[in-house]
């Protein structure tokens, strides 16, 4: 009797030892993943209920929590939903959350490790938890002047400080309204979202800004000038203006530049045939060098998602030339061209882009704090001197006059890019200006015009001045 009964205790031993042990294993390493699987709706429900902080520009709120008559008790809400989703992104019950809602959700759920004490004291004192708040780097001038310069183009504007990396203004268009995803009615929610996601024409959900790379056209001259300046070339170098057939090729460039110009003045008149030639001769491996330098092959951008702009690699001679005058597979986003305005500017240092200021405590405890860091060297002190001499002259005497701006010293550089002869042409214009300290590219990717009439100095200087005089 003694035996049968030795047994199942046995074997009820093992299945408890087995039970504790799936337990501990489910707890300690399948927490995280469990937590935060779609399907979890105990953890959605949780997040939901809970005091979100709030994002800042200045002192307003962009995204906030706000009261809500419902099994939640909060809502997320979105006073300026269009204008700053880019930055924002969205808080959805049913589809996440995206951009700072999605990189800080710790911090303003009020979860992080940062916060521990906090949400000790809280549970000391039975106060309700509360998240923290974000202080972004943002200007609001500077965003609302570039979405309204913008306007209904598609397209993005990016403004940064030089000598700190800190970004003024982030502006993606089309854009969306996050308080229709965030909303706590689950069939407008959903119909939103079926809707916002089956615009495949407008794409308005799309982060232009930071997470999507395009040929940037002459723009890309701006690295090449810079290229050449570290070979030993001088802005009053003299070029070979002429038109240029591409080395193992049929394809000729042509010129409308004359036969012989400097390379300040080439810069200034944007000459394809020049930069193309100035290109073979630099070489494939100097010009990706160059980009590299300035931040192409990275993913600048850790707050919110961003690509790596993109330098191709096994370029033959002919493909080189194309490249040269950013054509042929080279692609970056509009924030990389913000930065190279933004390099030359600041000595030829590249620094660390950022959109998060500071992370505070409900009690405006200072929980981090960005610093300023440098990410690399472009070019020397010297050379950027000469690119910015080069760059004025664009807008003071070239094809970027329409970003002048009276009583301010602005640098610029236009683009054009047509690559395929089908769609309708890019515009692009990045630049800096002193006074204000500001470093912006423009970049339109429908200017809902002919594509004979589309040029980066017609359509996209005049947003990058707009940006410069809302900061003055």
């Amino acid at each position: 009797m003694n035996r049968p009964i030795r047994r199942v205790a046995l074997v009820a031993m093992l299945m408890t030892f087995a039970l504790l042990a799936n337990v501990c294993v489910n707890y300690l390493a399948r927490g995280d993943s469990l937590n935060a699987h779609a399907q979890n709706r105990r953890v959605t429900d949780a997040a939901f209920a809970q005091d979100r902080g709030a994002i800042m520009v200045g002192n307003t709120a962009i995204a906030e929590t706000v009261a809500a008559k419902d099994q939640f008790q909060f809502q997320r809400h979105y006073p300026q939903g269009e204008l700053y989703a880019p930055v924002t992104g969205y808080f959805s019950y049913l589809f996440g959350s995206s951009e700072l809602e999605q990189s800080y959700g710790s911090q303003l759920s009020g979860n992080d490790d940062s916060q521990f004490v906090n949400r000790l004291i809280d549970l000391a004192t039975g106060a309700k938890p509360k998240g923290a708040s974000i202080q972004t780097t943002l200007n609001a001038k500077a965003q609302q002047a570039a979405a309204k310069a913008l306007g209904n183009k598609k397209g993005a504007v990016v403004a940064l400080n030089p000598k700190t990396g800190a970004i003024l203004a982030m502006v993606s268009s089309p854009s969306f309204d996050p308080n229709d995803l965030a909303t706590h009615k689950l069939d407008d929610s959903t119909a939103a979202w079926k809707k916002l996601t089956g615009d495949s024409k407008n794409r308005p959900m799309a982060n232009r800004a930071t997470r999507e790379i395009f040929p940037p056209g002459s723009t890309f001259k701006v690295i090449v000038s810079a290229a050449a300046l570290e070979a030993g070339y001088e802005p009053d170098s003299e070029l070979d203006t002429s038109s240029f057939r591409l080395p193992g090729s049929t394809v000729t460039i042509n010129t409308t530049c004359g036969d012989r110009q400097t390379l300040r003045r080439s810069l200034a008149l944007s000459c394809n045939s020049a930069f193309a030639r100035l290109g073979v001769k630099l070489g494939a491996n100097a010009l990706r060098e160059q980009a590299e330098k300035f931040g192409f092959g990275t993913k600048p951008l850790s707050d919110i998602g961003s690509v790596a702009s993109r330098f191709p690699d096994q370029l033959d001679e002919a493909q080189t030339g194309l490249a040269s005058i950013g054509g042929f597979d080279v692609a970056a986003t509009p924030l990389q061209m913000a930065m190279v305005s933004a390099a030359v500017r600041n000595d030829g240092i590249v620094m660390q882009p950022y959109l998060v200021e500071s992370v505070r405590s409900a009690d405006l405890q200072v929980l981090s704090q960005t610093r300023p860091s440098q990410l690399r060297l472009a070019t020397s002190s010297a050379n950027a001197a000469k690119l910015r001499q080069m760059m004025v002259d664009v807008v003071a005497n070239g094809t970027g006059w329409r970003a002048r701006v009276s009583g301010v010293t602005v640098g610029g550089k236009t683009g054009t890019a047509n690559s395929d002869n089908v769609r309708t042409p890019y515009a692009w214009f990045t630049a800096w200006a002193e006074d204000p300290d500001v470093a912006v590219c423009a970049f339109v990717q429908d200017a809902e015009m002919e594509a004979t009439d589309v040029a980066g100095g017609r359509v996209a200087a005049p947003i990058a001045k707009a940006v410069i005089e809302a900061l003055r």
